[in-house]
């Protein structure tokens, strides 16, 4: 069976990263979550002052991005990756709702893209990896043998990411969440970096109603194929 790399794409909360984790560890890959770089990013930018009133201080970021350094570990006991920014554990505080407001104005930067692009793609000489994000398709891995774009509502994305949020026992408003979702779906598909768009070779699935057990199933058969 010959060593692939999946890339999947889409909209926020459309269940990407669960799809792709859940891949990895079937098949034996390695996972890459690209928009735990930019949530990483983000959350630099928070905790060092660089964003005032929506407004990135791009200089001040640009002249410190090479000192940014994420990396990805496995928790054991938890039985997950998860994110370390400059050696703290991130995992939790990237998933939360400030940094999801401002995740968008940030990724949408070139300097920054290019940057976590060229990680990224550090990570591919083997094959045998699943990252997902919102270009990987298009400008990370254009040459993916196995490219998934999904999509949903916004309404049943933003139940998801209020079901998550509440598990952590981070809960907010519903409504902020929509139009959180509403507004990043909007940032994602008109920045004029690397936007949110479907690949012409990629494999749309609406997951809005899908069980993640019959999602886990339609991957794996379309992935068997892409193997052969």
């Amino acid at each position: 069976m010959k060593r692939i790399i999946v890339a999947i794409d889409g909209f926020s909360s459309c269940g990407k990263s669960t799809m792709a984790k859940d891949l990895a560890k079937s098949v034996g890959y390695a996972y890459v979550d690209s928009g735990a770089m930019y949530r990483s990013v983000t959350l630099y930018c928070q905790r060092n002052g660089l964003i005032t009133d929506g407004v990135v201080d791009e200089a001040a970021l640009q002249a410190c991005i090479d000192d940014i350094r994420i990396e990805f570990k496995f928790n054991e006991e938890k039985q997950r990756n998860e994110t370390y920014l400059n050696g703290d554990n991130v995992e939790d505080e990237i998933r939360t709702l400030a940094v999801s407001n401002q995740v968008s104005i940030v990724s949408s930067i070139g300097f920054v893209r290019r940057a976590m692009v060229a990680i990224q793609q550090s990570y591919s000489k083997d094959r045998g990896i699943v990252m997902d994000g919102r270009d990987i398709g298009t400008v990370v891995f254009p040459d993916a043998e196995l490219k998934i774009f999904l999509t949903a509502s916004p309404e049943i994305r933003a139940q998801r990411r209020y079901d998550e949020l509440k598990a952590k026992g981070m809960e907010e408003p519903f409504e902020d969440i929509l139009e959180n979702v509403k507004q990043r779906d909007y940032l994602d598909q008109t920045r004029a970096e690397s936007p949110l768009r479907k690949a012409e070779d990629a494999v749309e699935l609406d997951n809005g109603e899908m069980t993640i057990a019959e999602q886990r199933e339609w991957l794996l058969n379309i992935f068997a194929e892409r193997t052969k």
